[in-house]
């Protein structure tokens, strides 16, 4: 017959840390980030630079920052940059990017199709945006994107 050990002495993790009460989220310091300078925006889409402001505003995105004026200041600027390509530039912008930036791409992108709903004629740009994306990137960029804590 089996007999019976009481010893508990292999559990050594407190599993009561992990309550829903007591977890505390990783602390993000908000260094003074200002996200995308609207006038420089501006500036490369003024002088037919799409692919730069592209680089530019997916480089300065203000994801740390717990603004959320900010953030939205960030999320117009780069509509506006992704709605100053023609379809046929933007295969090529994002074959410029490194998949940090294709990732925050993708968060833009989402986030401007829960904007979509206010009638502001994005909806369309941004299917095909969001087509072109995950032809490069396949599902893993989509899941990377759903799944970060990190918001824009």
């Amino acid at each position: 017959m089996a007999k019976s050990n009481m010893n508990t002495a292999f559990r050594r993790v407190d599993v009561d840390q992990y309550e829903e009460e007591k977890y505390e989220d990783d602390v993000e310091t908000d260094t003074g980030v200002t996200g995308p300078s609207e006038p420089e925006v501006l500036a490369f889409l003024s002088k037919g630079r799409p692919g730069d402001a592209l680089q530019y505003v997916l480089t300065n995105a203000p994801i740390v920052s717990k603004n959320q004026a900010v953030k939205d200041k960030a999320v117009q600027s780069v509509l506006k940059v992704l709605m100053a390509f023609k379809a046929a530039e933007m295969d090529g912008a994002i074959k410029t990017l490194d998949q940090s930036k294709i990732d925050m791409l993708m968060k833009y992108i989402y986030r401007g199709f829960e904007l979509c709903s206010d009638g502001n004629g994005y909806g369309a740009q941004l299917l095909v945006w969001h087509d072109k994306v995950f032809a490069v990137t396949g599902l893993g960029c989509i899941v990377r994107v759903l799944t970060d804590r990190k918001g824009v």
